[in-house]
């Protein structure tokens, strides 16, 4: 495929829990594409349905979930109507996912080498011990993972934390995959292990021309690693752009109240603005746009009706009125 090409488009996704409370609408109508080559990031606070976007993608959702509409086309299938058989060939194979914390998405009864080889057996035709052993190492060895011999027969716990990222990095990227799905990669470690694995994907995203959906609350690791980056709330994105535009000229209020409560270094003293009030709950989500309950420009039209996503210049989109005439 071409570089620039669409590799993956999300269109109108809906995605519904059912729970002894209530039904959870955690995520609705949201839609975004992801080029070849490209690192598409959405960032948002917890619970904003980030992380059921990439579990939706690989059709990873668990039993009380169910997509309520929508599409996901990659390469022109679309995801979710092909039957299960057809998605195991892709998922793990053509997507693959790095999971928030590696000490539970690694097998503590296998090694390393284990763990690799079978990935790398499933996805390919090759079975011999010797060529799955040598692949495996090769593959530690593209992760700059130390002394990978050893690694290889070492199992997870025998492991500090940045070492188990790169293993499942390495399981992850081991089939060769098109898109790489990474739900907040560096939550669980150090700041200078983060920079170590932020780092490794971009290096590895340059070498292999990877395309990345880059799962993030961070916005100093979005503004780093991301190309486009898409702003999510209360399971809605109000905001899309390419990084510069997000960082530069903001539009949503939403977006504009998390900027300015990234801390800054200064001189002068400086104080963090909050934004005020509460996330509402997706159980019973406010009517309209889901941020007019703490947004200062909120008029009657706001709490009625959902306002659709805009371009206001090219690649830069906002769900919000007071562009509406733009």
């Amino acid at each position: 495929m071409l570089k620039h090409e669409q590799l993956l488009k999300v269109d109108d996704l809906k995605v519904h829990f059912y729970t002894p409370d209530g039904v959870i609408k955690a995520v609705e109508n949201v839609a975004f594409s992801i080029k070849v080559g490209e690192i598409f990031g959405l960032i948002g606070e917890s619970g904003c349905g980030k992380s059921t976007v990439g579990l939706t993608i690989l059709r990873l959702l668990p039993l009380n979930a169910a997509v309520k509409g929508g599409s996901i086309f990659f390469r022109n299938l679309d995801l979710l109507k092909i039957p299960e058989e057809g998605m195991c060939k892709i998922r793990g194979k053509e997507i693959s996912m790095i999971f928030q914390d590696p000490a539970t998405s690694l097998n503590p009864l296998f090694t390393v080498g284990k763990q690799l080889s079978d990935v790398i057996k499933a996805h390919s035709n090759i079975k011999e011990d010797k060529e799955l052993k040598n692949i495996s190492l090769e593959i530690l060895k593209e992760v700059a993972l130390p002394n990978p011999e050893k690694v290889y027969d070492m199992f997870p716990h025998e492991l500090s934390g940045g070492m188990q990222q790169r293993v499942a990095i390495a399981i992850a990227l081991s089939t060769k995959p098109k898109l790489l799905i990474a739900d907040e990669p560096t939550t669980m470690l150090d700041v200078s292990i983060q920079a170590q694995i932020l780092d490794l994907l971009l290096g590895l995203k340059k070498k292999l021309n990877l395309s990345m959906l880059f799962i993030t609350h961070n916005f100093g690791i979005a503004a780093e690693v991301c190309d486009r980056l898409a702003v999510m709330y209360a399971g809605t994105i109000v905001e899309e752009g390419y990084v510069e535009q997000i960082f530069e000229s903001p539009l949503h209020p939403y977006t504009c109240g998390l900027l300015k409560a990234v801390p800054k270094i200064a001189k002068e003293k400086s104080y963090l603005t909050c934004i005020p009030g509460d996330v509402p709950s997706l159980l019973n989500p406010p009517t309209g746009c889901k941020f007019h309950t703490r947004c200062q420009y909120a008029t009657s039209k706001c709490k009625i009706e959902s306002p659709r996503s805009i371009e206001i210049e090219y690649g830069h989109k906002v769900a919000c009125y007071r562009y509406a005439d733009h």
